[in-house]
């Protein structure tokens, strides 16, 4: 039976995901440059193949930006992900450094790596530096490199093994399971999804997803069931956790939203108990949201827009009487943030000054991707 996370579980869940189903854990993009290429590889053509890092949905410039999403998030650990963290070593292994000298040997962290790149070397700097738990993904195509998951059992954190659930490799990964159940610590099954992305050829390979609200594969749950059931008739001892679709977004997605909304939210927000802040926005005629918004955000001259808004922003505090606290400059978007209140109240004032005001609902994340925008 499923557990309370929408998972399947036989034995405790690894530590990295006890943390993660509560929402607690910061994701972190170390790089998109990865050693394989994988037919199903779930990154975004935005970060595939791009040497750019990411915290949750933040762009990660600097490690201060890591920081900052780690602390408006109050998270308790961090997973390493890419990409493949390795092919940036030095960086991965300064932010597990910065990460545990900031919030101490508590913080858990655990990385996801290929085992192209998992050397003695390099599985040694990752353990000096402080990481808590690796977990590899193995090529099912190819058992060349499984033997370097002996390297990783030297070191007293936790090795874990991450394997997509594909249909129709029931048998290699059968034979993954033979393998590894003595020699790693738990065994991750992933249930398979279609991603929108260019990398992905699943569907161009017959693959189907099980409805048409769900990206998940077709028969990708059902066959890591028969595995769990496999590992139990061998009694290998080993823990194996199904990691579902449903877990991800409906349990980790959702509790980090909320976890985020509380240190992300204004003064003025109205946050709903999904985590979604309801805020008065009021926007330039050249920047408002409609068709291809987010593709206009990304291309613009924000400093251009800013330099446009912030003349307006004295004026609204000035004749409006309102405090800094009930007012914001979102350099990020650009525009300016209010409470809904004050947005529907003042929209006369503000069409006379260009602006146009509109209610909306919104992601507490760093993109501040919008669920719903309502124009006064």
């Amino acid at each position: 039976m499923a557990n309370r996370y929408y998972s399947y579980n036989r034995g405790m869940l690894p530590l990295g995901c006890r943390h993660c189903v509560k929402g607690e854990k910061l994701v972190l993009f170390v790089t998109g440059k990865c050693p394989r290429r994988c037919y199903f590889c779930p990154v975004s053509d935005k970060k595939s193949g791009q040497d750019l890092m990411f915290a949750n949905e933040r762009v990660a410039k600097s490690e201060d930006d890591v920081l900052l999403e780690a602390a408006l998030m109050n998270a308790k650990g961090a997973g390493i992900t890419g990409g493949d963290p390795l092919m940036k070593m030095e960086r991965t292994v300064s932010l597990i450094k910065i990460l545990k000298r900031k919030y101490t040997k508590k913080f858990h962290i655990h990385l996801y790596t290929s085992l192209n790149l998992a050397s003695g070397d390099a599985l040694k700097r990752l353990y000096d530096a402080g990481l808590d738990e690796i977990r590899f993904h193995l090529d099912l195509d190819s058992d060349r490199l499984w033997g370097r998951i002996l390297t990783a059992r030297k070191f007293p954190w936790h090795t874990g093994v991450e394997i997509p659930l594909i249909p129709g490799k029931e048998r290699e990964t059968r034979a993954a399971v033979d393998f590894i159940h003595d020699k790693a610590d738990f065994l991750n099954l992933n249930e398979l999804e279609v991603a929108d992305n260019r990398m992905s050829r699943l569907l161009g390979m017959g693959f189907a997803t099980k409805d048409r609200l769900s990206y998940a594969v077709k028969g990708s749950l059902e066959l890591g069931l028969r595995l769990m059931d496999y590992a139990k008739k061998k009694g290998y001892r080993i823990r194996v956790h199904l990691c579902t679709a449903k877990l991800k977004d409906a349990v980790q997605l959702s509790r980090r939203i909320k976890r985020e909304s509380k240190g992300a939210r204004r003064k003025f927000d109205i946050v709903d108990r999904e985590g979604i802040l309801t805020r008065g926005a009021l926007y330039l005629k050249e920047l408002a949201p409609g068709f291809d918004y987010r593709k206009k955000l990304e291309s613009t001259d924000k400093g251009k827009f800013l330099a446009k808004l912030r003349p307006k922003l004295g004026i609204i505090k000035e004749r409006l009487e309102l405090k800094d606290s009930e007012v914001h400059l979102d350099e990020a978007k650009p525009r300016i943030l209010l409470s809904s209140r004050n947005a529907k109240k003042y929209k006369k004032e503000f069409f006379r000054l260009g602006l146009i005001p509109a209610v909306v609902k919104e992601f507490p994340t760093a993109d501040q991707l919008e669920v719903e925008v309502e124009f006064l």
